[in-house]
């Protein structure tokens, strides 16, 4: 197979320059898969051990995809010899191999967010912290940050810096919450995922010989998504690489988006200073989108004052024009979305899945949700609660996470009462408050609790050892069947089967079928890994789900259904029709991330990924108002419309058909598009809403129940009533020909109708 032939000139330097530093600036759909593919590839057929590369992503799921086409190329007993995955995988395969050196047992536990915060919870309620100050989420967050930044609890109380934000922010004693967080995790032998990164960074930095042994085994380190990367990932990635220097990093800066969790633009920015031999290829061929939209995006990032010089072009088709739409509320917004869907279905036989919408946050989903449902369009949302995260599904993974780590302090908190067996909240208190006098684990509590002096009934004796027993002999299970047999086991002598059985409500019967299907997973572990190397025990599948992302425990991607998502969650992705809704200034941008150049660059870089997900049309759209915090607010539209050139955008007036630029300015230059743009394909009927061109309408005080009134696009209709104050004042109206309407009369532009 000559796969060299299948790629331009750029893509082949990049795949064939094997030593030294490489930087592969890869624009969007430009190929980089297929680029960090054939690379290695490439380094195997030229007699490169594959046990010497290491390839670093971000999801599983690009890991995988990597590794299969790998295989097609030079075999899959060698692509499977590959260190391949994402930073936490990997890192958690050295750190469970080098445990003994961290004190950690190589079985550990890996807490995901929500076990994070409940431990968090815990201690800030046994500090008599205020948990409106000292919020869960934001000490996490805080907490996060440091070790992303290579900052360990010590540390963190000795930087003078540091406490003294704390003091401003009157929160002094999150330091003493971070030591505390570290003490508890390290009883209960569990790492969070930020641990995974730090404790690997103190791994290498406390054992050079240990360092030197891994440098020897990566010769070769790719790493996927560099512009993602964060302080610590970068850190890891110069000590792993430093003998051989033979690292090549793919990314794109015009895609970095993810400050808010720590990814720092400055890796890929000032990547040369750290390599001054670097060489440098740039991907700039479009394959996945016209030209239209490739220029659109263009007009737009260049913009940014801070970025990689490159130019994307396509040789794709000039594509339509994007279409700008204009509503008047959100819930207008979301109909004209459905109704587009729908026609275009309709007009062009295409499959739901073939359409995206993209907005800024997730509240947005409603109104799209609410319109797709009404037309019976089947659609799924990404970001919503990810299979892995339902309660009868962390039920069951406790019972096994205990199994496999008895230390494991939140699984045991969660099932040592589920099923009912009349172990309650009191004396699971008091067992957690004889762990920490004694310095033991929970577990250790009840392995000794008839030698403790805890104040507990003989019954409630006799059923903690009861409890106790049962785990240890499913630990027997564990140890001598297969990750399914021992799983089944669990699931039915724990008495969770049958309690979710003897619920036959429809969200009972639901979660009994969850846990089923989570089995059948399970199953198909089992079956996949017989001849693996590690076995297919259930310790090696619990690592698994683990150190599942987000974009990997999407259970049902091969359903035909309409995508909903943020931008942010739709990196990476691509569809043939694409809607971008919201853009309404102080939405996106976000009111946020509008204070400094730099967050405002990060907002254009995001829309700059929106645009670039489109493959053959693309449809912009904001509403003139939404409701936020129970009012009706104003909109104006985002800035990012202004920026676009004009020539790749149609704004369809109803009247005349000409766009229409006039209104308030936004800061760097903004517009008012005063036009509801019905695309030609639509079977809806065009009409003006409002427009300027038309009427200004009576005063708004001159409204009162029970007058006739003209509208701009609803026609003749009768005040029902009118409720609120000033710029609030919301009118009923019993329209002819549409029924009720409810209307803000600041923006209805209504006329009395005169006898």
């Amino acid at each position: 197979m000559n796969y060299i032939k299948e790629l331009n000139e750029p893509q082949a330097l990049a795949v064939q320059t094997v030593e030294g530093p490489v930087m592969i600036i890869a624009g969007a759909g430009s190929g980089k898969t297929r680029v960090l593919t054939y690379r290695i590839a490439y380094l195997i057929q030229k007699g490169v051990d594959p046990f010497n590369i290491l390839s670093l992503t971000f999801t599983n799921k690009a890991a995988k995809e990597m590794k299969e086409r790998i295989a097609k190329v030079v075999g899959i007993t060698e692509a499977r010899n590959l260190w391949m995955g994402t930073f936490h995988s990997v890192f958690s395969k050295i750190l469970r191999a080098e445990s003994d050196k961290i004190g950690f047992p190589a079985n550990f536990t890996i807490y995901d967010s929500d076990d994070s915060k409940n431990l968090l919870k815990t201690i800030i309620i046994e500090m008599g912290l205020d948990d409106k100050i000292y919020k869960p989420n934001m000490v996490q967050n805080r907490i996060s940050s440091a070790k992303n930044s290579l900052i360990n609890a010590i540390a963190y109380k000795l930087n003078q810096d540091i406490q003294a934000d704390d003091l401003e922010a009157r929160r002094p004693k999150i330091g003493v919450i971070y030591e505390k967080y570290v003490m508890r995790c390290f009883k209960a032998s569990a790492m969070d995922f930020d641990d995974l990164l730090l404790k690997t960074y103190e791994l290498f930095h406390q054992y050079p010989d240990l360092l030197h042994k891994y440098q020897h085994r990566f010769k070769f380190v790719l790493v996927d998504e560099f512009q993602d990367t964060n302080f610590a990932q970068y850190a890891i990635i110069k000590q792993l690489s430093a003998l051989y220097q033979n690292i090549c990093v793919v990314g794109d800066d015009a895609q970095s988006i993810y400050a808010f969790r720590g990814a720092d633009i400055g890796n890929i920015l000032n990547f040369k200073k750290d390599y001054p031999e670097l060489k440098t290829y740039k991907l700039e061929q479009n394959y996945r989108s016209t030209k239209n939209i490739v220029a659109a995006a263009n007009s737009v990032i260049e913009k940014n004052k801070n970025q990689l010089e490159k130019i994307v072009w396509t040789d794709n088709s000039e594509g339509s024009k994007i279409q700008v739409i204009k509503a008047t509320t959100d819930n207008e917004e979301g109909n004209f979305v459905a109704q587009s869907i729908f026609n275009f279905r309709m007009n062009h036989q295409l499959a739901n899945k073939d359409f995206a919408v993209l907005y800024r946050t997730n509240i947005q989903s409603r109104a799209m949700e609410e319109a797709l449902r009404r037309l019976n369009i089947p659609y799924r949302v990404y970001g919503g609660l990810s299979f892995y995260q339902r309660r009868e599904i962390k039920d069951i993974l406790s019972y096994l996470r205990l199994c496999v780590n008895h230390n494991d302090e939140e699984a045991l908190k969660r099932i040592i009462n589920y099923p009912a067996r009349g172990i309650g909240k009191t004396t699971l208190d008091k067992i957690i408050v004889a762990a920490a006098e004694n310095e033991i684990s929970v577990w250790q509590v009840l392995e000794n609790i008839k030698k403790l002096d805890i104040k507990l009934a003989p019954a409630i004796v006799k059923k903690i050892d009861e409890f106790r027993q049962l785990i240890h002999g499913f630990e027997i299970m564990i140890r001598q069947k297969n990750a399914f047999d021992a799983a089944s086991f669990i699931a039915s002598s724990s008495g969770l089967l049958k309690d979710l059985y003897s619920d036959k409500t429809p969200e009972g019967v639901n979660r009994y079928e969850n846990v089923q299907e989570l089995l059948n997973g399970i199953k198909e572990f089992t079956e996949n890994n017989k001849d693996h190397s590690d076995g297919n025990f259930l310790p090696r599948y619990m690592e698994d789900i683990a150190l599942l992302t987000d974009a990997d425990k999407d259970e049902d991607d091969e359903k035909d259904r309409v995508t909903l998502m943020t931008i942010h969650a739709s990196k990476g992705l691509e569809f043939p029709y694409v809607f971008v809704v919201g853009l309404e200034e102080n939405l996106f941008p976000s009111q946020l991330s509008i204070n400094s150049r730099e967050e405002l660059e990060e907002e254009r870089r995001l829309f700059y990924v929106a645009i670039t997900r489109a493959m053959q049309q693309l449809t912009f759209s904001f509403a003139q108002s939404r409701f936020k915090y129970g009012n009706l607010i104003h909109s104006d539209p985002s800035r990012f419309l202004h920026e676009v050139d004009e020539s790749y955008l149609d704004f369809a007036h109803a009247g005349n058909q000409q766009r229409v630029f006039q209104g308030k300015k936004i800061e760097s230059g903004g517009l008012n598009l005063n036009s509801y743009s019905i695309p030609a394909h639509s079977h809806l009927k065009k009409v003006s809403i409002a427009s300027k061109s038309s009427t200004k309408g009576d005063p708004v005080g001159s409204f009162k129940a029970g007058l006739e009134v003209m509208h701009a696009r609803f026609g003749k209709g009768k005040i029902v009533s009118i409720d609120g104050n000033g710029d609030s004042k919301m009118a009923t109206i019993k329209f002819e020909k549409d029924g009720e309407k409810k209307l803000l009369l600041k923006f209805a532009k209504l006329q009395v109708v005169k006898d």
